[in-house]
């Protein structure tokens, strides 16, 4: 279960899902950039690592920027990379998501454009005062022909109710991801259970979108 202020027991949360697959919206991303045979994906609030990873194993010329407030995350990401040549095309520092447009800009030099910016199951859990800036850096830093990936909660799921600004109505979704053209936009809205072993109402957004 979430607190009032939209946490939860993050090293407990690492261990649940400590042997689960990537994200399939992180997988279908792949998919659709397979003729691009290098690249930059940013992976924010990237937790323990698990979409990092996979696509470090996909792409043998990718490089990867991991973003999380974490630092037990991070290691678990660490220690988790097979090799010499995952570690080399691996970094990752410990920002929250509400300071990587700042982050990003105070990097010298520059910092390449994206091809992929990957935020599974994270934006929600931006602080919804802040969430506009980010969204607003998502868009304008991904690389033209580059894919976002991630989840967005929607306003009947049972988390609304803790923060419903953190929330969006299919509507307000669509409305978000107008700069993009849609590959993927899944609507999930069912009874099922949360990665802690609790029950609870899904109503969710699974998208995975090309920047034109």
């Amino acid at each position: 279960m979430l607190t009032p202020d939209y946490q939860r027991n993050w090293p407990a949360y690492f261990d649940a899902v400590a042997q689960q697959p990537p994200r399939q919206t992180l997988l279908t991303a792949i998919e659709h950039l397979a003729a691009c045979n290098e690249g930059l994906m940013v992976d924010l609030a990237c937790g323990s690592g698990r979409d990092t990873l996979a696509l470090l194993r996909a792409k043998p010329l990718w490089h990867a920027i991991a973003l999380d407030t974490s630092e037990d995350g991070l290691a678990r990401l660490h220690a988790n990379a097979a090799d010499a040549t995952m570690h080399a095309r691996l970094q990752s520092h410990v920002v929250a998501m509400e300071a990587v447009p700042a982050w990003w800009r105070s990097q010298r030099p520059p910092l390449p454009a994206p091809t992929l910016i990957n935020a599974s199951f994270a934006l929600p859990f931006c602080d919804p005062a802040r969430f506009p800036a980010l969204w607003t850096w998502i868009c304008g830093t991904l690389a033209p022909g580059g894919c976002f990936a991630g989840q967005l909660f929607g306003d009947r799921d049972d988390w609304a109710t803790i923060r419903p600004a953190s929330h969006f109505s299919r509507e307000a979704a669509l409305a978000l991801l107008a700069p993009f053209d849609m590959l993927i936009f899944d609507e999930v809205d069912k009874p099922g259970s949360d990665a802690m072993g609790g029950s609870k109402h899904h109503h969710l957004f699974h998208i995975v979108a090309r920047k034109p």
